[in-house]
């Protein structure tokens, strides 16, 4: 007997994850690891939303405020300042647009102007965002990440990093399940680079099914640092194309969901990995 497709749902959209789902990444900040800068005008950052669209991104996750290890914290008026003309002119042509924001006033304005889902690195431990998640009936990302990051690179320590991040995303599922968040609309992330090492990071990548088993997974691999010092990348080119692989193996292992820069790659990796497993 044939079995329905797994769905996550959205505030209005419904989103398929048999074959994966690809988020594209833009960075409306000065500061970002990667691209910090490029798309800082509005035009510019729509613009490449569009593209990455063009290239097979199903989802566009939108960011105002760096995450990279060291990074200041950006206060929400300059934070709304960056990422809401930005989701308004994606979603109103038709794109799913993600807001990636710890902020529930960045979250509420955001989805105001037609984002989907929130993508929460504190995983709605902010006063008031799991509420509003709830009363938005919105999608939402919870992810795992050891201390902030202004100081979670500096020695991150686990007994079992798979046992605790895993427990960590089940006590986050059940609070928001609690205050009203329907499973359906819940994605998961281990926070891959986010107060973890590099070996912490490929425990995690090898351990992705055991999380599947309590949501989607997100995996957000795409141009971290310790893909460059596993593969001596010399370019972005090669930490992209390394991410690629990570989208593969992410989808063998149970991970449904890719945030990344290059689209492209990434969705040629996917469809390689989606043809090997459903035959």
């Amino acid at each position: 007997m044939a079995t329905s497709e797994p769905i996550w749902r959205l505030r209005s959209a419904e989103v398929g994850l048999a074959g994966g789902v690809l988020m594209g990444i833009v960075n409306v900040t000065p500061d970002s690891f990667s691209d910090g800068g490029k798309f800082l005008e509005p035009g510019a950052a729509i613009d490449h939303g569009l593209s990455l669209v063009a290239d097979g991104a199903d989802i566009v996750d939108i960011g105002g405020e760096s995450t990279r290890p060291g990074a200041e914290p950006v206060p929400s008026e300059e934070e709304m300042a960056r990422v809401l003309p930005v989701v308004a002119g994606l979603a109103g042509r038709g794109v799913v647009v993600s807001i990636d924001t710890s902020k529930p006033e960045v979250a509420e304005q955001a989805l105001a102007r037609g984002a989907e889902l929130v993508n929460d690195v504190m995983a709605c431990r902010s006063e008031g965002m799991t509420d509003l998640i709830a009363d938005a009936g919105c999608g939402v990302i919870l992810m795992h990440m050891r201390g902030e990051p202004r100081h979670m690179h500096l020695d991150p320590s686990y007994e079992d990093v798979k046992e605790e991040v895993e427990r960590f995303l089940e006590e986050r599922i059940e609070a928001v399940v609690a205050a009203g968040v329907a499973r359906s609309r819940i994605a998961i992330d281990p926070g891959i680079g986010f107060g973890k090492t590099k070996d912490h990071n490929l425990e995690l990548l090898g351990g992705l099914g055991r999380l599947s088993r309590h949501a989607p997974v997100v995996l957000g691999t795409s141009r971290k640092r310790f893909l460059g010092t596993v593969v001596e990348a010399r370019s972005t080119a090669d930490l992209d194309m390394a991410t690629a692989v990570t989208t593969a193996v992410g989808f063998i292992n149970g991970a449904r969901v890719f945030r990344v820069h290059d689209v492209l790659r990434s969705r040629q990796a996917l469809a390689l990995a989606t043809a090997m497993v459903t035959r």
